[in-house]
């Protein structure tokens, strides 16, 4: 590959998030799910937005969260999502742009507005997200920014798009776009609701097209329909060329054909919200991929990134990964 413009480039739900502290009894009161994203029309959205209480409110989505951490590390990104011509559209772009990554996907002048979710976090630093897709899953080939992908070393896939027909396509030329550019290509499961209503899609989209897998333990067991984790890693090490297992406090797996690693995540002493742990983990281990690390080295990236995180309320990153990677004893 020549002129390489980004280290990583990532395709996603552009979402701004409203995050909210809660109790359990609110969760309950509004009959949600606790621990689960739940996909909600636009009243309910409105509704949930009127009954919370004092928020904050930042661009994220969670490719666009990755793409925010590999910046943060010292990496060149970029981010390609879709956003109405509104205030949470502006906000998004303000935000992202603000964080060192490139967006110049343009806004769209429609009735339907720019995504948001709302993330009720409780005190045991648990999250449950209720979230409006509004414009974001209407992306569609257009809008795939050829040139970018041609010259970026990876391209990150958010699983949550596969929702979307249109958005389906896109992943499918940006893929080809990577292989044709010798672009990495690399997925993440994003939910495990979204791999059982996708799971056949997900299963070929891996095989033919992927080159690094990224899902926590629920995903992965729901990617191969089993209870026993070392099944689905056995599976997986025959379907995806790399895959990133994450296992919460447990830390993670790594497989690569027969060769397997497993990494220990980073001790925190208070956890706060675990909103984003698995896009930082993504951020830290494509930010490794790209400057040539080993898979080890990669996922401790990963682990570090995931550290920051959620040690603090919000999915982007309040230090400098790229000084935390340096106490580490990383030289970047």
């Amino acid at each position: 590959m020549t002129d390489t413009a980004f280290d990583v480039v990532g395709i996603g739900n552009a979402i701004v998030d409203i995050i909210a502290r809660c109790d359990d009894p609110f969760l309950v009161q509004q009959g949600l799910a606790k621990g689960h994203m739940q996909l909600v029309d636009r009243d309910a959205a409105t509704n949930l937005y009127n009954a919370i209480g004092p928020a904050v409110e930042i661009s994220g989505g969670s490719a666009a969260n990755t793409i925010a951490g590999v910046a943060s590390f010292g990496g060149t990104a970029a981010y390609i999502g879709k956003v109405a011509d509104d205030d949470f559209g502006r906000v998004f772009a303000h935000d992202i742009k603000a964080s060192g990554v490139s967006f110049e996907t343009q806004p769209a002048q429609s009735e339907t507005p720019t995504a948001r979710s709302i993330v009720l976090v409780t005190p045991d630093a648990e999250r449950t997200m209720s979230t409006y897709l509004g414009i974001s899953p209407e992306l569609n080939s257009s809008e795939v920014d050829k040139d970018v992908i041609a010259k970026s070393r990876i391209l990150y896939l958010e699983g949550y798009l596969f929702d979307a027909p249109q958005a389906m396509e896109a992943f499918r030329l940006a893929a080809q776009i990577a292989k044709a550019s010798d672009c990495e290509v690399s997925l993440t499961l994003s939910d495990g609701f979204c791999v059982d209503r996708h799971r056949n899609e997900f299963l070929a989209f891996i095989k033919d097209d992927i080159d690094i897998l990224f899902a926590n333990e629920s995903e992965i067991l729901s990617l191969y329909e089993t209870q026993s984790l070392e099944m689905a890693i056995d599976n997986v090490s025959r379907d995806a060329k790399i895959a990133a297992v994450t296992r919460s406090e447990k830390g993670s797996v790594i497989v690569s054909g027969s060769d397997r690693h497993e990494a220990k995540a980073e001790a925190v002493n208070d956890v706060a919200d675990t909103t984003g742990a698995g896009d930082l983990y993504a951020a830290g281990f494509l930010f490794g991929r790209a400057q040539k690390m080993s898979l080890a080295q990669s996922a401790h990236l990963g682990h570090i990134a995931a550290a920051e995180i959620i040690s603090h309320i919000g999915a982007r990153p309040e230090t400098s990964l790229r000084d935390i990677a340096k106490q580490h004893g990383f030289d970047i």
